[in-house]
């Protein structure tokens, strides 16, 4: 009687963990089903009004990530969901910026412009503090100096650097080198791009030439060999070339106009007549053909006296970009937050000027991988703070206009890494350490 007591005791135990676990196993099942395992997600980010112009989003929203990844996007994900949940109630989230129009070849060349040069900065500095995950190099390297580019400057950033190679072979070493059309070789800046670094390179840039219609018409013989767009800063010729003829004799769809409110006597026409103060036609029609106007600030190549009246008449830039060099990052340009908040003064909606800033450029830089917030995607995020106050916004010619918003970055993540935390949101609170024997 006792052996059967026990058989029959360690049966029951046998048939109770057996019944325990299914009922365990069944209650997982249903909570995973409901989406609240415990901490799948590794950040969260709460409480934020998110801006995906991509996906359409402009609502209060909720940001996971798992590693480098975004999760998901949605309204009231719990926070016992994440290892790491941070509040950012009353911020704006969106995807990392796109920063289109840049000079990073930092280096030591004490005659070059921006190749290998004093000229160019470090991509690291003036990014993550102003939202940007992505810069574009705009045709500081050509062909024969890309490799020192990317092993000097593009392999040691955080940021995610691509480039427009120059049509140039030597890049922007100096003004006179980049008339030099002996050495503007398509068959060469082609094969860098297609064959050796097609994750890097993104398409061609002319720059600075001060003869006729040659160094675009190279530039845009690069593109095609190569299936890319080219941006072009265009001017500096003697007598002024016509841009109507640029835009509609030279460019192809998709091939970007850069210093778009650029106003310079001699040299370079501008978009908006500047007696009249009226957009010229074909600049509409350019624009709805598919020339991509882009903003590229810069040091000398941003005017109210053309923003504002192109503004008012309903000409908007495709992209906004800095054109970050030594020579404009102190002076009325300072930092992609700063352009973007002109515009907001001018009277651009944010929603519109994230859109310029994400997925825009990546569009045309043939990147659609970036700009955006879609689920699996690298996690480049950008959260700011819109301030509210006076501000004051200057152009190069040193005019001001007044606005009453001013974007900040309160943070920045870079594939998943929290990489710039202007206020510490996403840390915890000091305490003092416990006193111990």
């Amino acid at each position: 009687m006792r052996t059967q007591s026990v058989v029959f005791s360690k049966t029951f135990q046998e048939k109770f963990i057996l019944l325990f676990k299914r009922m365990t196993t069944g209650f997982v099942l249903i909570l995973i089903a409901l989406g609240v395992h415990a901490q799948e997600i590794d950040i969260l980010f709460k409480g934020g009004h998110v801006i995906d112009p991509k996906n359409n989003i402009n609502s209060k929203m909720d940001v996971a990530i798992v590693a480098d990844k975004i999760f998901r996007v949605a309204a009231n994900i719990p926070a016992s969901s994440s290892k790491k949940t941070i509040d950012i109630s009353g911020l704006y989230l969106t995807p990392g910026l796109i920063d289109m129009h840049t000079h990073v070849f930092h280096g030591t060349d004490p005659n070059s412009m921006t190749a290998n040069s004093y000229g160019g900065l470090q991509a690291d500095a003036f990014s993550f503090r102003a939202g940007v995950t992505t810069v574009v190099d705009a045709g500081s390297s050509g062909w024969r100096n890309f490799p020192l580019f990317k092993s000097q400057s593009i392999d040691r950033a955080q940021t995610r650097v691509l480039a427009f190679l120059n049509v140039v072979g030597h890049g922007m070493l100096s003004r006179f080198d980049q008339q030099d059309v002996n050495d503007m070789n398509p068959q060469m800046n082609a094969y860098m791009l297609k064959r050796l670094y097609p994750n890097l390179i993104v398409g061609i840039k002319s720059a600075h030439f001060w003869g006729d219609f040659t160094s675009v018409d190279k530039a845009v013989e690069s593109g095609k060999l190569a299936n890319v767009p080219v941006i072009v800063d265009f001017g500096e010729h003697t007598p002024t070339n016509s841009i109507e003829s640029l835009f509609m004799e030279h460019f192809r769809p998709g091939d970007i106009f850069t210093h778009t409110f650029s106003e310079i006597n001699g040299g370079r026409e501008s978009i908006v007549d500047e007696k009249s103060r009226k957009v010229k036609p074909f600049v509409f029609a350019a624009q709805k053909w598919g020339i991509i106007f882009d903003v590229g600030h810069g040091a000398g190549a941003f005017n109210f006296n053309q923003a504002i009246p192109a503004m008012k008449q309903g000409f908007m830039p495709n992209t906004i970009s800095t054109d970050l060099y030594n020579l404009s990052m102190n002076a009325a340009m300072k930092d992609m937050t700063n352009v973007m908040s002109k515009f907001l003064a001018m009277g651009m909606g944010l929603q519109d000027v994230i859109l310029r800033t994400t997925w825009n450029p990546a569009q045309i830089i043939q990147r659609p991988d970036l700009g955006h917030l879609s689920v699996g995607s690298e996690a480049d995020i950008a959260i700011f703070n819109l301030k509210k106050g006076n501000f004051g916004y200057m152009d190069v010619r040193r005019t001001k206009i007044s606005g009453t918003e001013k974007l900040e970055a309160e943070l920045t993540l870079r594939a998943g890494r929290v990489v710039w935390d202007l206020n510490g949101i996403s840390v915890p609170e000091w305490k003092m350490p416990a006193i111990t024997n």
